[in-house]
């Protein structure tokens, strides 16, 4: 009887035993951490009881077992995960990675985080910081972003490593420099094989300027050309720090990582506990979110932050109520407050990028900070160029793409532009050639235009006769040739590093863009560094080009902007059948005048479409002429039907197609192509010097 009672039970549970199995099944999913999601197994249960209540004990049982089994869960940190780990300042380390392009940084980057898993292995990719396709596909680091990991050192000790990995080209030296400045030291990245290259120097001069500890790295020392020995001399001999005690290292294979996360430790300074003083908060990053508004990365340099808050950003004086605030480890967690030392973000819902510029400091607006973190500098645009959208009916979508890029980028400036050969489009501003391209990349590829780029031009200053400056970033903004007194142009101390076979061919190039030498260094016996100034607009035209082409690739350049010097430039106009084109004007040194005119109508003479009329080609100094082309009309031969006849009547049919000519001549209008006028960008000014 007891048997049949136990089967009937079995095959029609009742509704209590349901609820109740139900009731089991689900409470350990209450009480475990959200990361587990059992929901799913609880409504299989659901249904599996309807069908067989067998099943549904057994699950129970199970689960109650695996309830009393397992230990109590962690107890959350701040904002609900275990990865935040709050430690006392002297356990925070805060360091960077500074390497030239293509030495490992990045790479090095991801076995640090594998290393302390921080990421887990199945979310993991390679430069799994490097957020954008861009950046992967270049292998270079566009955007820095910030990662907290929790170590637990050989003492025993866990400590909070804030990694702030930084773009390596010089277009965005000011942004790591403020990201330099929020950190105690520093990893410098060395390529084995390759040696010291001039990003190199120029990163560990903005390092030592912040007073960085530099902890040298020697990557890469698996590849068979690698010389560790060689490349610790250069770094003694050229940068003067000690490699008795530099990491040998190979982040692809993850050699050396576990050395590197303790000399972190041991020989990166802590930050000073400055918790009780009022808060200054150094940002570094900015960027903009759909949701939640701009997104500020920062480093608490003194006092402590919390959520709820009303901030102040002392430089561009706006207030604002933090409505989140947290880490990236390296996603975003959230926590209740940061203290001195420590890396975070916050978002208060900022509408813009500019109003939380990099490098500029955070206070409490209840107990604001005497002074401002030094450093502060508004990014200024050092490259222009124009963007055109092949279509002109993209014209639109090409404002509204610029402006959101601008969210995200404040060194981004754009106003519209009317081209006579163009049409409409944006004159942009740049911190450098790098950045224009990206920028146009990302215009083509995310928001899908057509675009055509001018020729990238630099900034000059102009004074005229009644002793104003005028700022010229385009040709046509050149006050008149009669009202100009003098043109400033920028100049750079240019710095190139080259193994010693190709030093000869480097001079000569720096020579024919107006270059001045300045210094001349052996590093070692096969590698020289040549210091030269040079006119920024000769710079950013074709040189870096010309430079790996002299060199076949080994040679390096940095440079930085020196100031502005008085030059004797002169404006240099195209005119096409007596019309001028503004958008083939350039401001050219009068030494060179001659030889960049002369190529410009040589190339438009050869990508002008022949018309009915003769078409004159001149480049010209105002109103002197000082290179001219001719494009032949196109003639039909009126004495085709002539078979003889008296000389006369061919004078007669000559003389009229002439006077046809000459009124369709001032009368038509020729029309530039646009393959022609991107033709003429292309113009190497090294090569035409060598033409005459």
């Amino acid at each position: 009887m007891r048997c049949a009672t136990t089967a009937a039970a079995v095959s029609a549970p009742s509704t209590s035993g349901r609820q109740q199995a139900h009731n089991a099944a689900v409470a350990p999913c209450r009480l475990r951490p959200r990361q587990q999601p059992f929901l799913g197994e609880a409504s299989a249960l659901r249904q599996g009881g309807r069908s067989s209540g067998k099943r549904q004990q057994r699950a129970a049982a199970v689960n109650v077992a695996e309830q009393q089994q397992a230990p109590a869960p962690p107890r959350k940190q701040q904002g609900g995960s275990s990865k935040v780990v709050k430690v006392p300042p002297e356990r925070v380390r805060n360091f960077s990675i500074i390497a030239h392009i293509d030495h490992g940084k990045s790479t090095l980057a991801d076995q640090l985080l594998i290393k302390t898993d921080t990421v887990e292995n199945r979310e993991m990719q390679a430069q799994y910081l490097d957020g954008m396709d861009l950046e992967r596909e270049r292998g270079i680091t566009i955007k820095l972003n910030t990662a907290r990991m929790k170590y637990v050192a050989k003492d025993g000790q866990t400590y909070a490593l804030n990694l702030i990995d930084t773009p390596g080209h010089v277009d965005f030296s000011y942004e790591v420099s403020r990201s330099l400045a929020a950190c105690e030291g520093c990893l410098l990245v060395v390529d084995a094989s390759q040696g010291v290259e001039a990003q190199t120097l120029a990163n560990v001069y903005l390092a030592l300027e912040n007073d960085l500890e530099i902890i040298p790295v020697l990557n890469k020392i698996d590849l068979p050309g690698a010389d560790p020995d060689r490349v610790k001399r250069e770094i003694e001999e050229v940068i003067g720090l000690d490699c008795s005690n530099a990491i040998m290292a190979s982040a692809k294979q993850g050699i050396g990582i576990e050395e590197i996360l303790e000399a972190v430790v041991e020989r990166i300074p802590p930050p000073k506990d400055a918790r009780s003083e009022p808060l200054r908060a150094l940002i570094f990053d900015s960027y903009y979110d759909a949701y939640k508004g701009v997104i500020v990365q920062f480093r608490v340099m003194d006092g402590e932050l919390r959520r709820g808050e009303l901030v102040k950003f002392m430089n561009t004086g706006c207030e604002y109520d933090v409505t989140e605030l947290g880490v990236l480890s390296p996603k975003s967690v959230e926590v209740e407050s940061l203290y001195a030392g420590e890396v975070g973000y916050l978002a208060a819902s900022i509408k813009q990028v500019a109003d939380a510029r990099v490098g500029d400091t955070i206070t409490l607006k209840r107990q604001p900070a005497a002074e401002a973190l030094p450093g502060y500098t508004e990014a200024m645009p050092m490259v222009f160029c124009g963007l055109f959208p092949t279509d002109a009916d993209q014209y639109p979508e090409l404002r509204e793409a610029l402006l959101k890029l601008q969210l995200n980028d404040a060194a981004l400036k754009f106003e519209p532009e009317v081209s006579s050969a163009m049409g409409f489009g944006f004159r942009c501003g740049f911190l450098g050639l790098l950045h224009m391209e990206i920028v146009q990349e990302r215009l083509e590829r995310e928001y899908d235009l057509a675009l055509i780029a001018t020729a990238p031009t630099v900034v000059f200053k102009a004074i005229d006769t009644a002793g104003k400056e005028h700022i010229v970033d385009c040709p046509s903004k050149l006050p008149p040739a009669n009202r100009l007194e003098s043109i400033s142009e920028p100049y750079v101390r240019l710095e190139i590093i080259t193994p010693k076979d190709y030093v000869g061919s480097i001079m000569e190039l720096a020579q024919q863009r107006r270059g001045e030498y300045v210094d001349m260094q052996y590093l070692t016996e096969t590698r020289t560094t040549l210091v030269y100034n040079m006119p920024l607009a000769e710079v950013v035209t074709d040189f870096f080009d010309a430079l790996k082409s002299r060199s076949r690739g080994y040679a390096s350049m940095e440079y930085s902007l020196t100031g502005y010097r008085e030059n004797d430039l002169v404006l240099l106009d195209v005119k096409i059948n007596a019309e001028m084109v503004e958008p083939l004007a350039a401001i050219v040194h009068r030494d060179n005048a001659y030889y960049v005119g002369k190529a410009l109508v040589k190339k438009l003479k050869e990508l002008i479409p022949r018309q009915q009329f003769r078409v004159p080609i001149q480049a010209a100094i105002g109103s002197r002429v000082v290179a001219s082309e001719s494009i032949p009309a196109l003639r039909k031969d009126v004495l085709a039907k002539c078979y003889g006849g008296d000389i006369s009547r061919k004078k007669k049919l000559l003389k009229k197609q002439a006077a046809g000519k000459k009124r369709m001549k001032s009368l038509g209008r020729v029309d530039v192509p646009q393959e022609a006028f991107m033709a003429v960008l292309s113009i190497n000014q090294a090569t035409t010097s060598t033409d005459d």
